[in-house]
């Protein structure tokens, strides 16, 4: 008889079966209290580990917040708004007027781009990254100007400073990058971002920042802190496992925020800011989740070395290695074992991000890769 994948865990024990898939002995199945307080997602038949996800959350307290916010739903939000822009303003030291709230950082990205580059202007970016500011902005009449990785597959930053001309706008960073996973030198891109912003405004997208392992590494909230013509995102989706609640923000100095304020659209919602500002206080959750990425991590990291297959150091929550093949067809036979990977990123079309999900859900990636190699 054919088992459930569940099943199939448990007869095999999930500590053993993550060391024999290529896991670390260390990695031990979540405790009672866990499984209660941090939600994870329930192993499903078609295992999504394309669209980095945390799977973990929203926690308990951001679950009660939202239940109890169900009374105000009648409410429109932006009354409200203020309370959650306190906190963020706190937790990224600046004031409250430099903090625009919006449903998902991915809406931050949309509005600014064609804030600032509709009707011909020019954004310029590395490719692959994320392609939300961009792709949004070229229907508004943006010209992109794409600037291609480094050999390192980074940012290609001198080549970018150096293509900035009267009509540029917006230079866009990913860092760390999406799909790469890469972060950029720190004194590098912080010297970066300084000078470009005194010949046009910067935006970095900030979405992976939390997972960033190097001790002391700035954010450029520290350029806005300055005055300078900088624009960050970041996003609750990602460490704080809200993806489907959408709530987002952008940091800027006063005269940029208000300008950004105008063109948002899809607004918070009362769920979404009471989620949100639950989430900044949990602060037990945030660490968890952190946690749990990096042993799901490092168990897809042993498997593809066991398999000789190369890839990028990661500071984020998905991996980008080298399939050696068309990663059309390896998500087509991927798929077939029951497995979402990530989408085709150019020119790397031999490349795969894999996001890390639950334990269960990397024990059974790495199942399915190592049939398909070996």
């Amino acid at each position: 008889m054919k088992l459930s994948r569940r099943q199939w865990l448990k007869n095999a024990s999930l500590t053993s079966g993550l060391a024999l898939l290529g896991g670390s002995g260390a990695i031990a199945a979540l405790t009672s209290y866990e499984e209660e307080h941090f939600n994870p997602r329930p192993l499903a038949d078609l295992i999504r580990l394309g669209s980095n996800e945390n799977p973990y959350g929203p926690s308990l307290k951001m679950r009660k917040a939202m239940e109890n916010s169900f009374d105000l739903s009648c409410r429109y939000p932006w009354a409200y708004n203020s309370s959650l822009q306190e906190l963020i303003a706190k937790k990224e030291g600046v004031p409250t007027d430099h903090i625009v709230l919006t449903a998902g950082s991915t809406e931050g990205l949309k509005i600014a781009g064609i804030t600032y580059a509709s009707n011909g202007g020019e954004i310029i970016s590395g490719l692959p990254t994320f392609l939300s500011m961009m792709t949004y902005s070229e229907v508004f009449g943006a010209k992109i100007n794409w600037v291609p990785l480094d050999t390192e597959m980074n940012f290609d930053l001198p080549e970018i400073e150096k293509r900035i001309n009267s009509n540029t706008k917006l230079v866009f960073l990913c860092n760390p990058n999406n799909p790469t996973g890469k972060l950029l030198p720190a004194k590098e891109v912080m010297d970066f971002c300084e000078s470009v912003s005194n010949k046009t405004i910067v935006f970095s997208d900030e979405a992976y920042y939390d997972y960033i392992e190097e001790p002391n590494y700035p954010s450029m909230v520290e350029l806005v802190k300055k005055g300078k013509n900088v624009i960050v995102s970041k996003t609750l989706s990602k460490v704080y496992g809200l993806a489907g609640i959408r709530i987002g923000y952008l940091i800027a100095k006063p005269e940029i925020a208000e300008k950004l304020s105008e063109r948002i659209v899809a607004n918070t919602n009362m769920m979404a800011i009471e989620a949100g500002k639950a989430a900044l206080l949990d602060e037990e959750f945030y660490n968890f989740s952190l946690k749990k990425n990096l042993e799901a991590r490092k168990s897809i990291e042993i498997t593809l070395d066991n398999l000789g297959l190369s890839y990028l150091p990661s500071q984020a929550n998905f991996v980008f290695f080298d399939a050696k093949r068309n990663v059309i067809e390896l998500g087509e036979q991927m798929l077939k074992k029951g497995i979402i990977v990530g989408r085709p990123f150019p020119p790397y079309t031999d490349w795969c991000r894999i996001s890390t999900g639950t334990l269960e859900e990397v024990a059974f990636f790495n199942k399915a890769i190592t049939e398909l190699y070996t």
